[in-house]
């Protein structure tokens, strides 16, 4: 599919370490997207997070695997503001929302799109509605929100979907959408909470070019927190190119060079039992990790 150059803002292949041409300047790029400082959750006896510190630079995809009831999905809860930690710290852009109240966390939330695990769509909404949601309650112009619904629904890929309605959609579209719906706005966060649960491989894959397009061609910092080691593979040894004629292409890692902007972290009982790169991970001697790699 050809790429529109008035959706990207950056090229920055293989890392994103140059400044974008939206103007962020070198002082800001160093400070993390996400930061988290120690942060502590329990409910009642149940432990859910036990003192976790990590953080995501501008431009970097931070893979969170664990298996079901590790503490993955609240940490997307955590930085949305939907829960407040009973200990230590949480930064967005540089700024420690865990004290914020409604009002602040809303204007926190604007630079933060969300792609929940089943789309997450209003069903008697058509795709078109649905992707425009967020701007109608804003009260942009029309004019607007017609050039920005179909400016996301080609990045996914889904123009021709834009007058059917969700029932009409097959799961992986579906997904889509909801991508397409949580980039309303360009922000410059993007959560993923198990985008490709339930869909087939062929169909993952789509999904993981998405977010490697995001933060590849848009600098985009983002949180993917999936247990499928395929999703792992994908966003950590491919990366996204533009060429000459505008066409996006993904190439695999190779022995030329290492992608510097995507980590990994593994929780296990609240705890960050791994923080590193996809080959560091394999070559870990934990017992846990070696099964969780081999789906056991």
């Amino acid at each position: 599919m050809p790429f529109d150059e008035n959706i990207s803002f950056d090229n920055g292949i293989g890392g994103g370490q140059e400044v974008p041409s939206n103007g962020t300047s070198s002082v800001a790029r160093v400070v993390p997207a996400i930061e988290f400082r120690d942060v502590k959750l329990a409910f009642d006896e149940q432990v859910v997070l036990d003192g976790i510190s990590f953080t995501v630079r501008r431009g970097e995809t931070k893979i969170v695997l664990g298996g079901s009831g590790s503490g993955k999905s609240t940490i997307i809860n955590l930085i949305l503001g939907l829960i407040k930690p009973d200990a230590g710290n949480i930064l967005v852009d540089g700024e420690d929302i865990t004290g914020f109240d409604d009002q602040e966390l809303m204007r926190v939330r604007r630079k933060i799109g969300m792609v929940f695990q089943e789309g997450a769509l209003f069903d008697s909404l058509s795709v078109y509605e649905n992707v425009a949601y967020r701007l109608a309650e804003e009260g942009v112009d029309e004019d607007e929100i017609e050039h920005e619904v179909r400016r996301m629904l080609q990045f996914v890929g889904l123009e021709d979907a834009i007058e059917k309605m969700p029932v009409e959609l097959s799961g992986g579209m579906r997904r889509r959408v909801g991508i397409a719906r949580a980039l309303v706005g360009n922000p410059s966060i993007v959560l993923f909470d198990e985008p490709t649960a339930g869909l087939d491989p062929p169909t993952a894959r789509t999904i993981c070019e998405l977010a490697i397009k995001l933060r590849d061609l848009e600098d985009v910092s983002s949180i993917f927190v999936t247990h499928e080691m395929n999703n792992l593979d994908y966003l950590s040894s491919e990366y996204a190119i533009v060429d000459e004629k505008g066409y996006v292409h993904f190439e695999s890692e190779g022995d030329r060079l290492c992608l510097v902007n995507t980590g990994v972290i593994m929780l296990r009982d609240g705890c960050i039992i791994f923080s590193g790169k996809d080959e560091q991970l394999r070559a870990a001697n934990d017992p846990y990790i070696h099964r969780f790699i081999r789906g056991k």
